[in-house]
């Protein structure tokens, strides 16, 4: 009788590792609940060195070699994961076996990182691996989450279902992702432009009519001098200065970014961050109903799947990419492990909506949370369309404003000894 290894959860929640004696895997699995465990990675021991057909030689199976070879980095992008998943999930619906639907499309996909890593992920299934712990090798194109909700469609042995529930899932979270990308690409455009120019009047124009000032010998007001003092800077032109203020100019949103990478490498970093971010007016709202319609999504959908609640919650806390909202779900993972609500510890530590505790609190109680999170998750898109609107509406006269100061003000610096030297010339004559 073939012995199978497994991974599963106690009734606590704790991962458990063994072996089992079964006549198949489905007798496995059915062995393994029945000890009281809920198995999350079954896989048959393969005898090394063995013959594997009964009544004859045994067959030595030479490792395909890989078809040519392409260097990429990087992770996959989320849409190709997307079209991958939803082609594997109409395949494996049709019945086509699990190895031959990989190769088939490995083979449809160009030169790049996703090519290299299925048919990596082909090799390791057609040596006995299964497709989750093949797809956990190579993070860059399969995260955690993926990687889980595959095991528990192998188990329960609906992988075609799953890989469904994941496409339509990735899709919605692309979808929300470019919604944000695309209200924000508006504002970012304008004031790049902006800069330039007035970086641009700063260097060439400013010092023209510094030139005709000092011909002339007129007394320059306060706001002149000012004006031709950050000309000189961004020109580079003051005493003692090395590098031109235009250069700091141009690289200062770059170093400003890679700092704030840096930042939120430590964890006090990602929670003071995150922390002062929620509390922006407009900008905050935004970033919760984001974070709300996100971890709400992830959790329904491995709920849905299969995946046990705890380890569920675990994977919705290191994927939500918020430290408030991580901090909220780690409470939530406590409570529940010591038998209480998830409602609650959400309710106390005030990060979402009453009316989105309310509806988890119902969800508990008809045995619902996954639809329940699911309505969420939709009704809280539809107000991130909202909160984009009223982000842009806001940010489009404030723009305005500041850029018509900006330019009302160097008008103004330099009209006015323009019209003192007019007074003087009118008094000459």
């Amino acid at each position: 009788m073939p012995t199978y290894s497994y991974e599963a959860l106690n009734a606590a929640g704790k991962p458990q590792k063994g072996t089992i004696e079964a006549k198949s895997a489905d007798d496995a699995v059915q062995r393994i609940k029945g000890q009281g465990f809920f198995p999350t990675a079954v896989r048959e021991q393969k005898i090394k060195g063995g013959s594997a057909a009964a009544g004859g030689a045994g067959r030595v199976k030479a490792k395909k070699k890989r078809k040519g070879f392409s260097l990429a980095f990087g992770r996959v992008a989320l849409k190709r994961m997307t079209l991958f998943t939803r082609q594997l999930s109409t395949l494996q619906d049709a019945g086509l076996p699990l190895l031959r639907s990989i190769q088939v499309l490995e083979q449809q996909q160009k030169p790049g990182r996703l090519k290299n890593i299925l048919s990596g992920v082909a090799e390791d299934v057609e040596s006995g691996s299964s497709l989750s712990d093949a797809m956990a090798k190579h993070p860059a194109a399969f995260d955690r989450l993926y990687c889980k909700m595959v095991a528990a469609g192998e188990i329960g042995g609906v992988l075609d279902v799953i890989l469904q529930r994941l496409a339509d899932f990735m899709e919605k979270a692309e979808r929300l992702k470019r919604r944000i990308k695309s209200a924000l690409i508006y504002p970012v455009v304008v004031i790049t432009i902006a800069v330039l120019i007035v970086t641009g009047i700063m260097y060439f124009v400013i010092p023209k009519f510094q030139e005709i000032f000092n011909d002339f010998d007129v007394k320059l007001p306060g706001l002149t001098l000012w004006l031709i003092d950050t000309s000189r800077w961004v020109a580079g032109a003051e005493p003692n200065q090395s590098v031109p203020g235009a250069i700091w100019v141009i690289c200062s949103p770059i170093i400003a970014f890679i700092l704030y990478k840096l930042i939120r490498k430590t964890t006090f970093g990602k929670a003071a961050t995150d922390s002062v971010i929620v509390r922006i007016p407009v900008l905050g709202n935004l970033v919760r109903k984001t974070s709300v319609a996100r971890f709400t999504r992830t959790l329904g959908t491995l709920i849905s799947a299969g995946v046990p609640i705890l380890e569920a919650i675990t994977i919705t806390r290191d994927t939500s990419g918020n430290y408030v909202y991580e901090k909220a779900l780690t409470k939530v993972h406590d409570s529940i492990r010591e038998g209480e609500t998830f409602a609650n510890p959400l309710r106390e530590s005030k990060v979402c909506d009453s009316l989105v505790v309310n509806m988890i609190d119902v969800g508990e109680e008809t045995g619902d949370l996954d639809v329940m999170l699911m309505k969420i998750a939709d009704n809280y898109d539809e107000e991130v369309d909202v909160a984009v609107a009223g982000l842009l509406s806001l940010l489009e006269p404030l723009m305005v404003v500041v850029l018509g100061g900006i330019v009302g003000t160097i008008v103004l610096a330099l009209f006015m000894p323009l019209v003192s030297m007019i007074e003087s010339v009118a008094g000459g004559t």
